[in-house]
């Protein structure tokens, strides 16, 4: 599919709807990583399918097949996100059904913030998210060897002025709080990227916010397969919980 977004730009996404005959759970919107693209959600995706959900899965501007734009940000992953859900709600196949966002990384950070933002998003299932983009830039000028004093800060607040947002605002630890619906908030206990203390900075954070520890890695966990069973179940459970 071709999805418009921001900036008069297009988004590919490939699109997995259930039978019209079958009965469905409701749609997800997979959004992967930086540097990445909606394939790498597939398996992920293909499982949720099989237990009967639509799934959608958009690449970011800037990333797979979609239009490139002037630069990749986290809130334009969120406009993408926003971009796809507003799609669905004007697809007739998707329109009465349940929307759940899943993302990863960048993804996952971008889900919480367009979550915050609206009202239609059911539930909310973050992988491998970090809680504050200053922590991430603090991680990367370190690897570096870039002093954060004075050269690092001014680093980050040239890119709050590039991307038209600060980081405090956008930040998933200051938008958790903000969501209405239930957000799963899946880690693992291996990850070298983002450590799992932010997923417990996002759990205290969130009234609403629960807390899966996984045996894996930023990337990759140990048994995917169980993995997605847990996360299937846990969006029915919240289904259920809401009729």
């Amino acid at each position: 599919m071709r999805i418009p977004t921001q900036n008069q730009r297009y988004l590919f996404a490939q699109w997995l709807p259930q039978a019209p005959s079958k009965s469905v759970l409701g749609t997800v919107v997979l959004m992967h990583g930086w540097g990445g693209n909606g394939s790498q959600l597939m398996p992920a995706a293909r499982e949720l399918y099989a237990q009967g959900w639509n799934a959608l899965l958009p690449d970011a501007r800037c990333h797979g097949l979609s239009d490139t734009d002037t630069f990749s940000s986290l809130p334009r992953f969120a406009e993408d996100l926003d971009a796809a859900l507003n799609w669905l709600l004007e697809h007739e196949a998707a329109s009465q059904h349940r929307l759940v966002v899943l993302g990863h990384s960048v993804g996952a950070a971008a889900a919480i913030l367009c979550a915050s933002r609206r009202q239609d998003v059911s539930a909310v299932v973050s992988v491998s998210a970090f809680a504050h983009p200053e922590q991430v830039m603090r991680r990367w000028l370190t690897a570096y060897h870039i002093p954060f004093w004075p050269l690092g800060w001014l680093v980050n607040r040239y890119i709050e002025h590039v991307i038209g947002h600060r980081f405090n605002d956008i930040a998933p630890v200051s938008r958790i709080g903000l969501i209405g619906c239930p957000v799963l908030l899946v880690h693992g206990n291996r990850d070298d990227v983002v450590p799992l203390d932010c997923a417990l900075r996002l759990r205290d954070a969130g009234a609403n916010a629960t807390l899966l520890d996984v045996a894996g890695s930023h990337e990759s966990f140990d048994d995917p397969e169980n993995l997605y069973q847990q996360v299937n179940q846990w969006l029915c459970a919240k289904r259920d919980n809401a009729v």
